[in-house]
C-alpha cells in the first residue's frame, strides 16, 4: 500500500479527484482506501500535468472522502490474456 496523493473535491456524489505524486503515480482501476484502509472506490482516470498529476476516483458508495485528506492504492495486477487463433507462417 502506498500513498496516491490529497483529495483536492468532490464530483457529484459518487466521485472525487486527488492530486498525486508523480514519483508514486498509480495504475489505472487501482483500489483506493482511506487512512483506515477501508476501501473507498477504484481510479478511472488520469490527467493533468506530468509534473503534477490528478486522478478521478469512483466510489463504491456516497463519497465519505473529505478534501485534504489522504488516500492509500493497492496496485492490481491486470492478467495478460492470450490472443484467440493462431499464427501461422507459410514457407514455400
Amino acid at each position: 500500500m502506498k500513498v496516491v496523493g490529497r483529495a483536492m473535491s468532490t464530483y457529484g456524489s459518487r466521485m472525487f479527484i486527488i492530486q498525486c505524486d508523480a514519483a508514486q503515480l498509480p495504475g489505472l482501476y487501482s483500489e483506493v482506501m482511506d487512512r483506515r484502509t477501508k476501501p473507498v472506490g477504484k481510479i478511472m482516470d488520469v490527467f493533468g500535468n506530468v509534473k503534477s498529476p490528478y486522478a478521478l476516483v469512483l466510489t463504491h458508495g456516497p463519497c465519505g472522502v473529505t478534501a485534504g485528506e489522504k488516500v492509500f492504492a493497492r496496485e492490481t495486477r491486470a492478467t495478460a490474456t492470450a490472443r484467440s487463433g493462431s499464427i501461422r507462417t507459410t514457407v514455400r
